[in-house]
This record gives C-alpha cells, structure tokens and sequence, in this order.
C-alpha cells in the first residue's frame, strides 16, 4: 500500500516487528538459554523506493517492467505516475518528488539536463515511439484497409489526438496530418487529450470517433481487443525518440540507477519491443 508520499506505509510495521525480534532475543540473554532470532518470513529489513514520472504511452509496458523488476529486487519498490512529458517537464523544472523521468521524447530530458537539475551523465534513450490511427472494435471503418482516409470517413465527427503543446505524441500526430495532406480537412473535427492515454480513452468511450494514438497502447493485452488500428508511416512525423534522466534531488540513487539500468537491460528491452516499441539500435 502506498501513502501519500509514495512510501510504503508497510515500513512502521516492519521496524516494529525486527524491534520485537530483537527484544526478544534481549530478554532469552537474562536468565535463560538464547534462542535464536528468527526473521519472520516475507519481512525485508529494508524497503527502497524509487518514484518514476513517466510518459503515459509507457502506462501498460512499464506497468510489466516494474513487475518484472520487483521480482528480482523485492527490496526495492517502484511507484509511477504517469502524465504527459510537457506537464512532467514543468513539474520536475520545479523540483517536483520524483527520482527518475522517462519522457515521450528526448527533448525534455535533455532540457532538464541541461538546466543542471539531473544526476551527472544519466541522459538516456530507451525507445523510439510509433503512432497509429486508432478505431473501436465495433467501427464501421476499415482502418487497416484504408489506413489515413480513415480519418475523413463520413462517420467521423471527431478525432481525438494528445495535446500537442505539452505531448509530443500530439505533436507527432498533428506533423501526420500535415504531411499527409489532410490538417486543414480534420481541423474542425480534433479535441484534444490531455495526454495519449486520455486521447484513448476518448476513442474507447464513444467520445471520438477515431484517433491517433501510441502503438504501445494499441498493442497492450488490456487494449488490443477494444479496437484496431493503421500504422502511420514513421516519415510523416518527427522520430518520437524517447528518453529520460534520473533527477538531481533523486533519494536513493543506487535504487534508481539500478531500475534505470532494467528498463534498459535485455528484460526492460524485450518487453518495450512486444509493446511495438523501436530500440536503440535497431
């Protein structure tokens, strides 16, 4: 269970019992023979914590990484929060409580790097993102046959993409439309998420009829059955090359450079690639 400030609130309970097992273990010393001490099973001495701020397209992929990673450090506990790169980018230039940032891009990293607010050399790249245009399951559009003309289907009445001010999936989306010729023709019809996975669920609601969303969210076990999809040719848009930091003011950092180095590692990587992401390279 996670308190407010993303510690475990299982911590006190833990002191308490090595606290028990070591009076205990006091009072056999008095009078008596010592027993021995015996550590309750499931109970770690330490419990590190390490707070990601992360991009919402990474919401199902890192949900498997960290997983995967607390299986093989069970001392160390991962709590992410995901949002739009843009809106991280501004809360981290204040300092905001996280120890490591995987952006949408690497644009935001490298800012925050260059404002002097990240560990010395932890600027990394870990993916390059794709998009896709995105329709229910029920849809009367054939997205895979028609792929781009989807988007100016007589059903459609609005198509949803990120917020290009603050998501570089937006961005990348809005760069699509142009370059493919229809920006002017869907203007009218956009409303705009607050990051890629709300653009989704705009889609998946009924709010939108259609929308251009991240491969990783389409590709996920909780979403490929919800809808299908057209993958939009990388050289419409800039390269959604992705990266992050570890944060200056980051707690423990031997803990984050150790999960840094799992999303990166050939576990981190293999289960980004199954989500539809490009690795560095490749």
């Amino acid at each position: 269970m996670i308190g407010e400030c993303g510690m475990s609130v299982a911590v006190p309970i833990r002191k308490a019992l090595w606290l028990a097992v070591l009076l205990m273990a006091a009072g056999c010393g008095e009078g008596g023979p010592q027993q021995p001490v015996i550590v309750p099973t499931g109970v770690s001495p330490v419990t590190r914590t390490v707070r990601v701020a992360a991009a919402s397209d990474l919401q199902f992929a890192m949900g498997e990484v960290i997983v995967e990673f607390q299986k093989a450090n069970p001392t160390i506990q991962v709590t992410p929060t995901y949002g739009s790169s843009g809106n991280f980018f501004s809360q981290l230039s204040n300092k905001a409580p996280f120890d490591i940032f995987f952006s949408a891009d690497i644009d935001y990293p490298r800012k925050l790097d260059e404002a002097g607010l990240t560990l010395k050399d932890s600027l990394f790249d870990y993916a390059v993102g794709r998009i896709v245009v995105w329709v229910p399951q029920d849809s009367p559009i054939d997205v895979e046959k028609i792929g781009i003309e989807s988007l100016i289907h007589p059903s459609v009445k609005k198509i949803a993409i990120a917020n290009p001010a603050h998501a570089p999936y937006g961005r990348a989306a809005e760069a699509a439309l142009k370059t493919l010729g229809l920006y002017d023709r869907v203007q009218g019809k956009l409303v705009l998420g607050e990051n890629i996975a709300q653009t989704a669920q705009f889609v998946d609601s009924g709010a939108a009829d259609i929308g251009l969303i991240a491969l990783s969210l389409a590709v996920a076990p909780q979403m490929k059955e919800k809808g299908r999809y057209w993958l939009v040719p990388v050289d419409s848009h800039p390269v959604l090359e992705q990266g992050g930091v570890i944060l200056a003011w980051a707690k423990d950092v031997e803990a984050t450079g150790q999960f840094q180095a799992f999303v990166t590692g050939d576990v981190g990587r293999a289960i980004l690639k199954r989500y539809g992401f490009v690795l560095p390279g490749e």
